[in-house]
């Protein structure tokens, strides 16, 4: 265990003090925007396989209204039909909430770096970087 060096005052440029939050706030932010920059495009992976996968029913529906009115014999799709519809209401309901957690994502992405790129150059303007050793 190392040994804690002499107690610095309280204030703005002591460990404890706004600037010590603010680089632990930065610190933290940039540890976060990774996961939120994946989070956001596997999103965007997720919204984009569900837009095929609706023209996939939709084409499907369409095939089999088709079929059901070449057909000699009388064959009822309907229910079929109706069960590809709902399943792609369904998926154009997801796709709309999965789009506006993607917009949330990247309004707050924005805002991250936003209020790191502000802390940065409150911290710079301030001057108040902690010290690498207490002897300098």
């Amino acid at each position: 265990m190392a040994a804690a060096g002499p107690a610095a005052p309280s204030g703005p440029a002591s460990p404890a003090g706004p600037a010590a939050r603010d680089l632990f706030a930065e610190g933290l932010l940039e540890f976060l925007r990774p996961a939120v920059r994946q989070l956001d495009a596997h999103v965007h992976a997720v919204r984009e396989s569900q837009v095929e996968l609706r023209e996939h029913i939709d084409s499907l529906a369409t095939e089999l209204c088709r079929i059901n009115e070449d057909q000699k014999i009388a064959l009822d799709l309907d229910p079929y039909v109706k069960k590809l519809l709902n399943a792609r209401r369904r998926v154009v309901l997801v796709n709309n909430i999965l789009q506006n957690a993607q917009e949330r994502l990247r309004r707050l992405n924005h805002s991250v770096g936003k209020e790191t790129a502000r802390r940065k150059a409150m911290l710079e303007a301030s001057g108040n970087y902690p010290q690498g050793s207490p002897s300098k």
